[in-house]
């Protein structure tokens, strides 16, 4: 038998990138723990040495598939810090890991209403280590002078990040061309968005200094 699989990192691995696969197909309350082992090779009780409960390998998938993002961001003062181009790499991320995990974003979405409270919560705290990542960028922002000092940061980005979840969406069910390509909409999401955080937009300044592009 191959050692690799007695190694615990390769193993957990393992049974997260099932478990991403069979939460999108059977939903929350679908998959079963007795599944995702029985698909990952493992034996069911590894899961719960590793994950403890259901709730929490549901969060583990979660903060998983959301580390390249978190990655993105870790380094902030290696950044730009040009909003426009810093925000533009962190939608390329952002969109690209909405694309790969289409179906289990849609299985959110789709039985957000459906789950026990619990399960829902572990899940939107997994997720906001990221959005307090960007919500510090924008407060540096603000602290540079590049960002609206009367700004509700946490709105902003809720609506930023909701801005690319909606073009994901909309590609995906929608075969009506509607003149842009895919990259566009994203470049269109971070123009608009960086253009309504402006200062110069609350000062009615037109902003002659700042790029057109």
């Amino acid at each position: 038998m191959n050692s690799s699989k007695h190694s615990p990192a390769k193993t957990r691995d393992r049974v997260l990138k099932t478990a991403v696969e069979v939460f999108a197909t059977e939903g929350i309350a679908g998959a079963t723990t007795r599944e995702i082992a029985r698909q990952a090779g493992v034996n069911e009780l590894t899961i719960f040495r590793h994950f403890q409960s259901k709730e929490l390998l549901l969060k583990a998938v979660v903060e998983y598939i959301t580390a390249l993002q978190a990655e993105a961001l870790n380094n902030q003062d290696e950044w730009t810090q040009d909003l426009r181009l810093d925000l533009l790499h962190y939608a390329q991320i952002y969109s690209n890991h909405l694309e790969q995990h289409e179906a289990l974003v849609r299985m959110f979405i789709g039985e957000a209403k459906r789950h026990p409270e619990e399960a829902l919560r572990v899940t939107q705290e997994a997720m906001m280590p990221l959005r307090e990542k960007l919500i510090a960028y924008l407060r540096n922002g603000v602290e540079k002078g590049s960002v609206r000092s009367d700004l509700d940061l946490a709105l902003a980005i809720d609506a930023f990040t909701g801005m690319l979840l909606s073009g994901m969406l909309r590609q995906h069910i929608s075969p009506i061309p509607r003149g842009y390509s895919r990259d566009r909409y994203i470049e269109g999401c971070v123009d608009l968005f960086v253009g309504g955080i402006s200062p110069c937009v609350a000062n009615s300044d037109p902003c002659s200094s700042q790029s057109t592009t």
